[in-house]
């Protein structure tokens, strides 16, 4: 408290406002400040106002508290009148939350499209000192900012940079959040409300996970119900996470499809027929569900659909029973719900939802239930199958529309089909024990309801830890997971699916195919076509459905087991509860759930097998195990009958069944791994033990199972009997909680998604070739500069074309790529070449030449070989870089004429332009275009052996030469020359360097006009008739004359006569308005050079130079040409009557031999830059940055 009031006593943005109005009655203590004023000014006008609306009316007060009452309410009225016509319609963040975020964007510099969503008081621990102040969570960004005694401290981190995030409590930290990043660990702590805020945080950085996982932009949930009365300093975007938590609590509690959204939920008690009690708990309401959770874990769990839904009833209320609902179903079932708070309001609000519901679905029409297998009582007899919509229960399918019977699907469980009829009392005592089943069922059933609305008790889970009999597992199964629901509300959608996705040919459909035969082949269901086309047809409907994850190995194992028990419509729909929902991105191509999981076995076996963890860790065991038990929940590592009895656990209780049963068998197995030396050994151990899993009371018919060559060892280990193994599991590891196993699940999520980061990371700057000069260190900070920018397009770039979903199924270098406004930025603060306000023209030069398959995206391979060209290599190699920004394809079409028809007159053997687009090809980015072809055309990605060959041509492909660039006329040398001037404004040399750039430019307009007598003149023809197709290139200029002319010195007199009689020509050939210059706009050396008197004669000859050769290429840009010297194109007559010399070109060898006579220029290209500060630099203004670019269409023309 004491520093939160130090706080405010030094925090210069509490200071109090010069002038003041305050009200203060005689007697009272108390001033209530009335208005307050930065002048005198603004005050006196406030003073007026309550002049003439306020003080004549508290002459008739008698007391004093009532004329304060009166001023209080009358100025809260005013405020609050003020406040809403302030807000824009639909945004309920109220005044101060609003002032807060404010201050986050101008103290952060974000753009406007970053929100705010929460901000506390807390402490940051800078060393042993804790700074006091504002810690601001943004959507994007968590920033903290503290001002103290004359000390400042900012911090900013984006979420997506987060690898660990926890609350722990030290000796030198106080009760404590911790956040990490790659390379800092920052504690924050003096919290008021330490749980909410670490919520938050967490949710945010689950949110930018996500993003990178698969990369979902963060949208605001439109669907989510708004509260009526929004709550004081809390933001919209606040309350919609948290109703965003709830949501995914509530879907996952009762098992619910993804678009259930929770309204409500309510304190209540629920009659429980079965043992005569009420039981308090909690009613929640949604759109499609009434459902119930009894505050003991296990007492009752309850879910209504109101499609199910009849009858909701107010009954009358007593003392034993107030304010009591009773709801009836179809099933002839009543709940009877009471101690409802606000009973009229909730049956108003299940009225609405019913009125919603659709008054009959389709599907319906198709027949009801067949005899279920048990006869119900008869107080609860079943309803006709006319009158029931649907049926209540997955007891029996819904017999296919005639739609759905083109395809042969499985009406029913293949094992019905595969097991021969043979009768129960055959099978001696397995068969007496699996006829108990069924009656402990049946009796399970009259007692507590059959089908979705059945009471869900401790009961119930004690009968499924005891096997579900084979008949009912379909049932259950369909039941337990919340896949019943889903079918039932979208008939037909698997048969659509089915008939969409048949003959479609994918990648995915391709992996099914290969393992088809592979999924459990020891069963004689999957050793014909029907098991097998059963099979085919519900994974390409699923790829179908989710492209996304598509098909992933192990799917196919799973599957093949639903199938078993359920027609092929429930095997499909089981697979969408376990692909979705039970087993969260475990089936993608990255497998993050499965590693998620495979994290939080590893910390348990921690807690709970201390003395096995390091053993293991040292062996490296458990990630060898883990993902075959967890992607196949133990089905291809154990007897399938011993198996299934875990997946019977599984879709009752969750991922906690499958961690507990691997935590009991690493526990069984003890005393052998602690011996084991090597990861084979361990290995072998845990699969012999596996193997001899038995399920003795199974009633089918034993599968071989493949793994059981393992066992054949000197002696076989002993039987384990998969009850006892799942007994143990729950008495030693019970303690295990669903919300914990949540929590862990976030805690690990950071950690597999950062280090996939890292691996992809690592991937892509191996995949940069050697010679490109950038350290190891340097290109990962590249990228991660690079990544940075993709991403804050993700953020705020709503319509940019890198804002678009990031694929994860791309190869790792085509995932992050940035468009030419990006590109720009990141050009700016990284170029060694600062050309002052020229420098965005240059980017975009730079862009067009990387950008090989004009999609105007480079992705990061062609990102750092631009980078390359201005940081590395020799001179010679620098000055090419340079000189091929002043080319075609890099010369932009406001510098040339458009480049559309520019293309026109390129002739069609211009070997020149093709070495310089392979030149740039080394640099990777072909695959690109081969893959966007594929990707149009609808055909499957290419595969590895596309890459394969692609790599094989980069390889091949020869470094050009000088020879090979061509040549450059007179416009683009002038631009050439023009950026040269810009980049040396800043420099320290910049006298020195402007001498010499003068003598070479007027020394290179010599040597171009002598060339000009060399060459032949081509044919010429008017500007309007276009040139044909077989018009002659222009011969090269014979030998090089430079050696002819010898350079002279830079303090040479005749330099500089030849520079002005020169520029004494220009004005004649191209006589311009005085003013034209404007159209320089920023690019103008006049600005550059503004200070006139310091220059001499020299420079400002050379100042001539350019700008008079700017100011011709402005105004003839409309109507000329320009092309490299392989095609002239034919002068044109300006507006102006000048022309252009379109004869004069200049070849890079006399560039760059003029240049090598002036030793300052050599000095300054050879001079070494180092990059790793201007990433810094560029680390620290990541977020600086406004939404929209300054120079996306900027007027800035070289």
């Amino acid at each position: 408290l004491l520093v939160g009031t130090l706080d405010v006593v030094l925090d210069s943005s509490a200071r109090v406002a010069p002038y003041r109005i305050l009200h203060q009655t005689q007697d009272s203590q108390v001033y209530w400040t009335v208005a307050c004023g930065s002048s005198r000014k603004e005050i006196t006008k406030h003073w007026e106002w309550l002049e003439n609306n306020l003080l004549q009316t508290l002459s008739i007060f008698d007391n004093e508290e009532d004329i304060t009452t009166f001023v209080k309410g009358k100025i809260h009225g005013i405020i609050a009148e003020e406040n809403k016509n302030l807000q824009p319609q639909g945004d309920e963040d109220p005044g101060k939350f609003k002032e807060a975020e404010l201050k986050m964007r101008k103290q952060f510099g974000m753009p406007e499209g970053e929100k705010l969503v929460n901000y506390y008081s807390c402490s940051y621990w800078k060393g042993r000192v804790p700074r006091q102040g504002w810690l601001y969570l943004t959507v994007n960004h968590l920033c903290f900012y503290s001002f103290l005694l004359g000390k400042e401290v900012s911090l900013v981190v984006q979420w997506v940079d987060v690898t660990r995030l926890e609350k722990n409590a030290t000796l030198l930290f106080p009760e404590s959040i911790r956040v990490d990043t790659r390379d800092q660990e920052l504690f924050f702590s003096m919290f008021l409300n330490i749980g909410e805020t670490f919520k938050l945080m967490e949710q945010l950085a689950n949110l930018a996970m996500r993003q990178l996982l698969d990369s979902e932009g963060f949208l605001e949930d439109k669907a989510l119900p708004r509260p009526t009365r929004p709550h004081r300093h809390i933001s919209a975007l606040k309350r919609d996470l948290d109703a965003r938590a709830k949501n995914e609590c509530y879907r996952a509690t009762f098992r619910l499809p993804r678009d259930e959204r929770l309204d409500g939920h309510t304190g209540c008690t629920l009659w429980t027929p079965f043992n005569k009690l009420h039981i308090p708990g909690q009613m929640f309401i949604s759109g499609n569900y009434i459902c119930f959770a009894s505050k003991e874990e296990d007492a009752c769990h309850l879910i209504i659909p109101l499609r199910e839904v009849t009858i909701v009833e107010k009954a009358d209320s007593s003392s034993v029973l107030p304010s009591p609902l009773s709801i009836s179903t179809k099933s002839k079932m009543t709940f009877l719900f009471a101690n409802l708070k606000d009973r009229d309001f909730l049956v108003q609000r299940i009225s609405d939802f019913l009125q919603k519901m659709p008054s009959k679905q389709p599907g319906g029409s198709s027949g009801g239930r067949k005899a279920s297998t048990v006869d119900p009582a008869p107080e609860r007899s079943a309803v006709p199958p006319e009158a029931s919509d649907q049926p209540a229960s997955p007891g029996t399918p819904l017999c296919q529309s005639s739609s759905a019977q083109e395809a042969p699907t499985a009406s029913q469980g293949l094992l019905k089909l595969f097991q021969g009829n043979s009768p129960m009392e055959d099978l001696g005592a397995k068969g007496a024990k699996e006829k108990m089943k069924e009656e402990s069922w049946n009796i399970h059933f009259f007692e507590y309801g059959r089908g979705v609305c059945m009471y869900r008790t401790a009961r119930t889970r004690e009968l499924v830890l005891k096997g579900i009999p084979e008949s009912l597992r379909g049932e259950l199964w369909l039941l337990f997971s919340g896949a019943w629901n889903e079918m039932v509300t979208h008939p037909g959608y698997y048969a659509e699916l089915v008939e969409k996705s048949t003959g479609k040919y994918s990648l995915a459909t391709e992996e099914i195919e290969r393992d088809l035969h592979r999924s459990m082949p020891e069963h004689p269901a999957f050793q014909n076509e029907l098991g097998i086309a059963a099979l085919r047809r519900v994974l390409t409907a699923y790829a179908f459905r989710n492209p996304t994850i598509g098909y992933c190995q192990a799917m196919n194992i799973v599957t093949s087991v639903l199938l078993l028990y359920g027609s092929e419509e429930e095997a499909f729909w089981l697979l969408v509860a376990l692909c979705e929902r039970m087993l969260p991105d475990y089936y993608n191509t990255r497998v993050v759930g499965a590693l998620v999981d495979q994290g939080i076995f590893e910390e348990l076996t921690r807690d709970f097998l201390p003395q096995l963890s390091e053993k293991m860790q040292d062996l490296g065991v458990i990630s060898s195990i883990s993902l075959s038990w967890f992607l196949t929940l133990f089905l291809s590592v154990m007897p399938f009958e011993s198996a299934v009895v875990i997946v019977d656990c599984f879709f009752y209780e969750g991922i906690k069944v499958i961690l507990q049963v691997a935590l009991a068998i690493l526990d069984a197995n003890m005393e052998q791994l602690l011996g084991c030396s090597d990861e084979g050994e361990a290995m072998t151990v845990l699969g012999r033990y596996l193997d001899n899993v038995v399920n003795k009371q199974s009633v089918s018919p034993p599968i071989p199972h493949l793994h059981a060559l393992l066992t054949s060892g000197d002696d076989p280990p002993a039987e384990v009997d998969i009850f006892d193994l799942l007994k143990v599991s729950y008495e030693k590891f019970s303690s295990l909680r669903a919300e914990d196993i949540e929590q862990m699940r976030f805690k690990q999520r950071l950690k597999v998604i950062q280090s996939l980061e890292d691996t992809a990371k690592r991937s892509v700057v191996r995949a940069i070739p050697g010679d490109i000069g950038f350290s190891i260190e340097e290109l990962e900070d590249l990228y991660m500069v690079f990544k940075a920018k993709h991403l804050a397009s993700q953020y705020w770039g709503g319509s940019r074309p890198t804002a678009v979903r990031r694929d994860p199924s791309l190869p790792y270098l085509e995932q992050y790529r940035i468009d030419a406004g990006q590109f720009r930025e990141l050009f700016a603060s990284l170029t060694p070449w600062a050309c002052g306000a020229h420098t965005p023209v240059l980017a975009g030069r730079m862009f067009r030449l990387l950008d090989e398959n004009k999609d105007s995206l480079i992705n990061f391979k062609e990102f750092v070989t631009g980078m390359s060209g201005m940081y590395h290599g020799d001179l010679t190699e620098k000055l090419k870089a340079l000189y091929k920004l002043h080319l075609p394809p890099a010369l932009s079409p406001e510098e040339a004429e458009s480049a559309l028809e520019a293309t026109h007159y390129f002739t069609e053997d211009s070997s020149s332009e093709e070495a310089l687009r392979q030149e740039e090809q080394e640099g990777g980015g072909n695959e690109d275009v081969q893959e966007k072809r594929g990707e149009e055309k609808g055909t499957s990605p290419p595969d590895y052996r596309h890459y394969l060959r692609m790599w094989a041509k980069e390889k091949e492909v020869q470094k050009e030469t000088i020879k090979d660039l061509p040549k450059m006329n007179q416009e683009q040398f002038i631009e050439l020359c023009k950026t040269l001037y810009n980049m040396f404004s800043e420099d320290p040399m910049e006298q020195d360097l402007y001498h010499a750039i003068a003598t070479v430019a007027s020394l290179l307009l010599r040597i171009g006009e002598v060339g000009k007598k060399f060459s032949a003149q081509p044919g010429r023809k008017p500007r309007d008739g276009a040139p044909e197709e077989g018009e002659p290139p222009a011969p090269d200029p014979v030998q090089d004359p430079a050696p002819e002319l010898q350079p002279p010195a830079a303090g040479d007199p005749q330099a500089k006569a030849g520079g002005d009689t020169h520029l004494g020509k220009a004005p004649q050939e191209s006589q311009v308005v005085g003013d034209g210059g404007g159209g320089e706009g920023r690019g103008s050396p006049s600005q550059l050079l503004s200070d006139d008197e310091t220059k001499d004669d020299m420079s400002m000859s050379s100042y001539s130079v350019v700008s008079t050769g700017s100011l011709q290429c402005e105004d003839l840009a409309d109507d000329t040409v320009l092309v490299g010297a392989e095609a002239r194109s034919p002068p044109a007559p300006t507006r102006c009557g000048g022309t252009v010399d379109t004869d004069w070109c200049i070849s890079f060898e006399q560039i760059l031999a003029s240049i090598l006579t002036e030793s300052v220029l050599v000095n300054f290209f050879e001079k070494r830059v180092d990059i790793g500060l201007k990433i810094k630099d560029q680390k620290k203004v990541e977020r600086q940055f406004s939404t929209s670019s300054d120079f996306e269409q900027s007027g800035v023309s070289g």
